[in-house]
């Protein structure tokens, strides 16, 4: 199943990437059969982070859920995220990034 996990930083966010930053890239790097897409949200080129996205290609909710909350960003500060189902419009265009 596909999952969208949309991340909103709190103020405490700043500090935590800071000091977790090369935790939380490896993180996405092990698991990056499940976490197939990541990155942080910015309203501006440049700009602070406000938040994070994250596609995932998992078997379940639970493991989806998982792998957020065992995210050293989310350990360090349990900032509020959604997590969708995701659907992919054009299923047969592969795109990369």
């Amino acid at each position: 199943m596909r999952f969208v996990a949309i991340f909103e930083d709190t103020p405490a966010m700043a500090s935590v990437r800071h000091e977790r930053e090369s935790m939380h890239i490896e993180y996405l790097r092990t698991h990056c059969d499940e976490i197939v897409l990541g990155g942080g949200l910015r309203n501006e080129q440049g700009g602070p982070f406000i938040g994070g996205l994250w596609i995932l290609d998992v078997a379940s909710r639970e493991r989806a859920i998982q792998l957020v909350e065992g995210d050293p960003y989310f350990q360090a500060e349990r900032r509020p995220y959604k997590l969708h189902v995701w659907g992919k419009a054009l299923p047969d265009r592969q795109v990369v990034l």
